[in-house]
């Protein structure tokens, strides 16, 4: 449970009901399903209406920008999720990457040793290398790294996916410090593994 009550739909005005509902709808056409909670990290926000419409702002148009492989994206959000070890971000992003990117379960259950994986593309694993260094604290993105995304990925789309992880770092330190946690998403199948940032070495390149 939250540490932190959010703003039911009981409790919300006609504006933030609709909103809820389009989110509702919206996540389980992402996700395949809906949870009785899916909606909480938005009730939260929803206590602060100015940030609320400013974050639901930002996710829009993350979700509408599509410079960037959705196979791409969704391995890079779902690592940086796995790396916050936001249950409910890995949750939401274990199903939709299933679903949207074709992610296997041994792809999946691979991520924490994508490296030496032959499930990934070295383009896979050079967007997850981006994923790590971004996740870490301080953030740790080499020249040479960032180089090598230049050779895929013109300034636009490394503008999007620069967003995409950061935006999945925003997601995974609110829910995690108000007590968010998974929802069911992906109740009974396979999801990916929490995992900790390696402290010293810089990923892949």
């Amino acid at each position: 449970m939250a540490r932190v009550e959010g703003v039911a739909a009981g409790k919300a005005g006609p504006l933030l009901r609709l909103l809820y509902r389009m989110t509702r709808l919206s996540m389980a056409q992402a996700a395949g399903r809906e949870t009785e909670r899916m909606l909480e990290p938005m009730e939260l926000f929803a206590r602060v209406p100015r940030l609320l419409f400013g974050y639901g702002m930002l996710e829009w148009a993350a979700g509408k920008s599509h410079l960037v492989d959705y196979r791409l994206r969704d391995l890079a959000e779902l690592k940086a999720a796995t790396l916050t070890s936001c249950e409910y971000c890995i949750d939401l992003g274990s199903s939709i990457a299933r679903r949207r990117a074709g992610l296997s379960d041994e792809q999946l259950l691979a991520l924490p040793r994508y490296r030496d994986s032959q499930l990934f593309s070295d383009l896979d694993k050079l967007v997850l290398d981006y994923a790590v260094g971004m996740s870490r604290t301080p953030v740790e993105v080499s020249d040479e790294l960032f180089n090598a995304l230049r050779q895929h990925f013109d300034d636009a789309q490394l503008v999007e996916l620069t967003s995409v992880i950061a935006l999945e770092n925003l997601r995974g330190r609110f829910n995690l410090a108000l007590g968010i946690g998974a929802t069911g998403f992906s109740e009974g199948m396979v999801c990916a593994i929490p995992e900790r940032p390696a402290a010293a070495t810089s990923p892949g390149l």
